[in-house]
């Protein structure tokens, strides 16, 4: 799977592939309106050549934390950020390989949840959410809905509707809200995802 998506990144510019935004306003959102201090222990999970973390910064948020599978994905990251690259803290690993050392306040998550397909992986996933977030953190996640692409980057992927979102995740969780909207990706087609924000119990 890494060498997937480092040659993905290896090869393609921020606007040939389908999740690029320039500006990830949903994301954004997302954390504005739940009114997210900018001292919060903030991980964004697949952060890759993403902007949330550029903007994030920017906005002026102290303690982000950016992880990816790919190291190339994160160095274009880094670029963009010039000398403030030093202010965030950044984790080349899978996200199931990976062990973190503190709890967070905020979870982040667009478009690497719905890449895991095998039901033990997914188990490890909301294991790893659950023990990863502090009482009353938030888990923000945007995946693919039920009405989304069937496949992504040439992987299979999985779909989700709220009813499922809640069953995965309600043992640790309690749904805050929960929306689709269309991606409009860079091609100009549509990809339909679900968002949900979580608090932990």
């Amino acid at each position: 799977m890494k060498s997937h998506w480092e040659n993905i990144y290896s090869k393609k510019g921020d606007q040939e592939v389908s999740w690029y935004q320039e500006i990830p306003s949903s994301s954004l959102d997302l954390i504005n309106k739940n009114s997210i201090g900018k001292e919060s222990d903030l991980i964004d999970i697949g952060a890759g050549n993403s902007n949330l973390i550029v903007e994030l910064n920017k906005q002026g948020f102290k303690n982000l934390t950016a992880l990816d599978i790919s190291g190339k994905a994160l160095e274009r990251t880094k670029e963009k950020l010039g000398l403030k690259a030093d202010e965030i803290n950044w984790v080349e690993k899978d996200i199931l390989d990976f062990e973190p050392r503190k709890t967070f306040d905020v979870w982040h998550d667009r478009a690497v949840f719905h890449f895991l397909t095998d039901e033990t992986e997914i188990k490890q996933y909301v294991d790893l959410v659950s023990k990863s977030l502090s009482s009353g953190g938030l888990f923000i996640l945007s995946t693919f809905s039920s009405e989304g692409p069937l496949k992504c980057s040439g992987l299979e992927i999985s779909q989700y509707n709220e009813t499922q979102l809640v069953e995965l995740f309600g043992t640790s969780f309690e749904l805050k809200s929960c929306f689709t909207k269309d991606h409009i990706t860079p091609f100009d087609t549509k990809q339909n995802f679900i968002h949900a924000v979580f608090s932990k119990k």
